[in-house]
């Protein structure tokens, strides 16, 4: 029997998003494909992180229909959540590193918590994904000697390591001057084109969201709802921060 290659890595129907047992976001409707760059913008507090959270697992899921990749959210057991993980990179907006350590050993460190035990392998791995992302002379280094934009070079290679179907991102510009923005949202989406993950960008950023259009969802007054492409997106966006 062949996959259906067709099929959604992440859909949701009819699905209402909580936090902490209070519903944030009703009746979700969202199918994201392999390969597609989908935004999700609204103010602070409108279920954005939620969204991310109940990807990821962290959140229950009790009313409606949620599937990513080819796990039932609905039905999801303890046990299985680190096998839905391992097909997730999170890219978060502080980072995330471990400041102590280097470079190299933050991307071992993730490594090995997913079951590769194999140094050669693991060393390979490592440089693949540093230079995938411009940073292959960083593996002896501290994060903290690094600039903000290089820390998040670094941890969008950290998302890279187990090859995921599904990179999230949670305002990955969010800490980032005007211009590294920008050259990190052109690595993100150079990853896209070139890797094929589905990539979905929770931001606030105007210029980011102008100058790189994709598909929108606007969470808003607890629903999160795809703006059509084909209109022109006009959105204050100093509103939603």
């Amino acid at each position: 029997m062949e996959e259906n290659t067709d099929r959604p890595i992440i859909f949701f129907e009819h699905t209402d998003i909580c936090n902490s047992g209070n519903i944030v976001i009703s009746d979700l409707n969202m199918s994201v494909r392999k390969g597609e760059f989908v935004y999700i913008i609204g103010k602070v507090g409108s279920g954005k992180t939620s969204i991310i959270r109940t990807i990821i697992g962290e959140n229950p899921v009790s009313k409606g229909t949620a599937i990513v990749g080819e796990f039932n959210l609905c039905k999801l057991k303890n046990r299985q959540i680190p096998y839905l993980r391992r097909k997730i990179g999170v890219v978060f907006q502080d980072f995330r590193l471990l400041m102590e350590r280097s470079v190299y050993e933050n991307l071992r460190f993730v490594l090995r918590a997913t079951g590769w035990k194999d140094r050669t392998a693991i060393d390979g791995r490592i440089y693949k994904v540093l230079s995938a992302v411009g940073m292959e002379e960083a593996a002896d280094k501290i994060p903290t000697s690094l600039s903000g934009g290089e820390q998040q070079r670094i941890a969008i290679a950290r998302a890279l390591l187990n090859d995921p179907e599904i990179i999230l991102a949670d305002e990955p510009t969010g800490n980032l001057d005007g211009e590294t923005a920008e050259l990190l949202m052109e690595l993100l989406l150079r990853i896209n084109r070139e890797r094929g993950p589905a990539i979905i960008m929770v931001t606030h950023n105007q210029t980011i969201f102008q100058k790189y259009p994709a598909r929108t969802f606007l969470c808003e007054k607890l629903s999160c709802k795809e703006v059509p492409q084909e209109e022109d997106i006009q959105l204050d966006l100093s509103e939603f921060i």
